[in-house]
């Protein structure tokens, strides 16, 4: 199933395995902050409805 790389595969390889941890490290950096500010914006929306 796997192309025969050569001598390039370990280069290609490590390629794809770097694309693959920052695509999961973005991934969850995003979970992460859509979560944060998701709370701060249901505490702000409490605020206001207590001074309305």
């Amino acid at each position: 199933m796997m192309p025969d790389l050569g001598k390039y595969a370990f280069a290609v390889l490590a390629s794809y395995g770097v694309s693959l941890a920052l695509i999961i490290a973005l991934v969850a950096v995003s979970l992460r902050r859509a979560r944060r500010v998701r709370a701060e914006l249901e505490e702000i929306e409490q605020r206001v409805k207590r001074h309305a």
